[in-house]
């Protein structure tokens, strides 16, 4: 395989200050390795200096190319773009905070070489890392394992290789509610793991605070499994279970026995808890359901998953890619996918 090319994708929000330090780690490991290598960096609409910083970065080097989406997408359709956008034989996925050492990367190579075509790092926990992050994390995934018909690995992140064969796979998904490491991990497809753990972040702060971990946990139920809409039924039965044993006796108390215990339950107190219990249940009911309309809604709606402004790329590359094009990304495809095409 020697020589052959390789897609970095990196997916890049407000890293102005990291994007030089990536970019010297970056070709500091891949010229160990024997192969030719791409650097695919995703601008997620960023507002500080990082469009600025890539752009100096594809004038330096011819190996680096350039998304820049017309507004914040998320991090799933930027690395989604990557993958769409690679060109290699396979491509790397990781994150600009250089929490996914590139001193890994000629690890995940040489596990692909052995023939696995998706090599996921799983993420061990860090000094740095709290008791409550840590807790909430393993419960996370014990209760994802127990219900989802997909199983996830668990601490499994997205630093990961995947062969073109996966990600032309990867690339027929229509999901737009999407979780990138759980769709890669419903395809299947032979694996191997490398563990590894994140050193602190050089600059800026964690993009993924607590909401967009709760929302991707919602993403992950609703997305991977069936349980949370099951269980408005299951409750309901509970419920029900409880409520006409219990509702029976207190009516036999009350109305034949002639309260004998002096609780003096009067037939108002038994209706409302009677609905108050039922209205407990419906909205319980609809709120899970809900979640489920909103996904279908949002895929019937069929919006592309993202859009990009701009791609940045060497003229040369471009040229060559047109007349030589990667099986199952054909060059007349080039103008649709970017409202322009800057070369350099």
């Amino acid at each position: 395989m020697e020589g052959k090319l390789i897609s970095i994708i990196v997916p890049i929000h407000n890293e102005a200050q990291n994007i030089p330090l990536l970019y010297k780690e970056l070709t500091k490991h891949t010229a160990r390795v024997h192969y030719q290598f791409e650097f695919l960096f995703v601008d997620d609409g960023s507002t500080d200096d990082s469009p600025t910083e890539l752009q100096r970065l594809t004038g330096k080097d011819e190996r680096v190319r350039v998304l820049e989406f017309a507004r914040n997408f998320g991090k799933e359709a930027a690395v989604s773009a990557g993958l769409d956008a690679a060109w290699g034989e396979a491509a790397i996925i990781l994150d600009a905070d250089l929490q996914h050492p590139p001193a890994l990367i000629p690890k995940f190579i040489t596990a692909w070489e052995k023939g696995n075509d998706v090599v996921i790092g799983v993420r061990r926990y860090s000094k740095e890392e709290g008791r409550l992050k840590r807790l909430t994390s393993d419960w996370f995934y014990s209760l994802l394992h127990m219900v989802a018909h997909t199983q996830i690995t668990p601490h499994a992140s997205d630093f990961r290789l995947l062969d073109k064969k996966v990600i032309r796979v990867f690339r027929q998904l229509t999901e737009r509610d999407r979780i990138t490491r759980g769709l890669i991990d419903w395809l299947g497809f032979k694996r191997a793991y490398i563990n590894f753990t994140a050193p602190p972040r050089k600059h800026g702060a964690a993009a993924y605070g607590w909401g967009k971990l709760i929302v991707l946990a919602i993403n992950s139920f609703t997305g991977y499994s069936l349980f949370p809409l099951k269980l408005a039924g299951y409750l309901g039965l509970f419920i029900l279970l409880l409520a006409v044993p219990a509702g029976s006796f207190l009516c036999l108390e009350r109305f034949v026995l002639r309260d004998p215990w002096h609780w003096n339950i009067t037939g108002t107190a038994l209706l409302a808890i009677m609905i108050l219990v039922l209205v407990g249940i419906m909205l319980g009911c609809l709120g899970l359901i809900s979640l489920y309309i909103a996904r279908i809604h949002s895929e019937v709606s069929n919006r592309p998953l993202y859009v990009v402004r701009r791609h940045m790329v060497p003229r040369r590359r471009w040229q060559s890619h047109r007349e030589h094009p990667e099986d199952g990304y054909a060059a007349t495809l080039d103008d649709a996918l970017y409202g322009e095409v800057m070369l350099k």
